[in-house]
């Protein structure tokens, strides 16, 4: 990995949003929480993915108009912008340093697959050299190994039932459905233990089961489970083998 400088403070963050066509500017200002801040400062030209225990930053040049990354896991269909990092200089002008995109670690993964959409041509991480090819689809994608194991997880517990965990936007009505259930989005429903954080435990005997979890009729996958299938008619599902 390029080892990024450290550079002075004193700067301010540009943001990209989702706009028109398939990104557009912002002028509101987005305030990074401290550590996270002090490490996107600390980076003051692009390099290679930077991982910590919380967080993976991915940066890239600012040549580009528009980047945007998708992951494997959300099943390469949410497009999360880049921002740009600023540096205020001596004389009160303004000079780009990189654009960043900063994920935080809520899912227990320890590889993650994904590309990057630089002014609407979707290709791998130039930053970062570790790719690999995947023959279904005919395509290279950017790969992280090895992150190690954090938070939690949908797993088999102890008292032999399966937790299923999501985490996501707070507020949520989300429900459980798979093949324990027919997939009947109805009878299941996860609680809300803390914001963001939705868990269900269910008894399931051993065997293999598929499952997604629904907001209203519409399917998501298991974003802490990076094992998933997807069927012949194009559909997605996470996958639990109960030993």
């Amino acid at each position: 990995m390029k080892k990024c400088k450290i550079f002075a403070m004193g700067v301010v963050l540009a943001v990209l949003t989702l706009g028109q066509g398939l990104f557009a500017k912002e002028k509101e200002i987005i305030y990074q929480p401290y550590e996270l801040d002090k490490l996107i400062h600390e980076i003051d030209e692009p390099c290679a993915p930077i991982v910590t225990e919380d967080y993976i930053i991915f940066t890239a040049e600012t040549t580009h108009r528009n980047v945007g990354i998708v992951f494997d896991f959300e099943n390469y269909q949410v497009i999360h912008p880049f921002q740009i990092l600023m540096r205020t200089n001596d004389d009160g002008t303004k000079t780009p340093i990189h654009m960043f995109y900063c994920y935080e670690r809520k899912h227990k993964i320890k590889t993650i697959k994904y590309r990057i959409i630089m002014d609407g041509l979707w290709t791998t991480d130039p930053l970062n050299p570790n790719k690999v090819y995947d023959d279904s689809v005919n395509l290279y994608f950017s790969k992280l190994d090895n992150l190690g194991d954090i938070y939690e997880y949908t797993e088999k517990t102890k008292d032999d039932k399966v937790r299923f965990i999501y985490k996501g936007e707070p507020g949520l009505e989300l429900h459980l459905a798979g093949t324990f259930s027919n997939w009947d989005p109805w009878i299941y429903s996860l609680k809300e233990t803390s914001p963001g954080f939705y868990e269900l435990s269910l008894p399931l005997p051993t065997g293999k089961y598929y499952y997604n979890y629904y907001i209203g009729l519409t399917p998501m996958l298991d974003n802490t489970n990076p094992n998933k299938v997807y069927t012949l008619d194009g559909r997605s599902a996470s996958v639990i083998v109960v030993d």
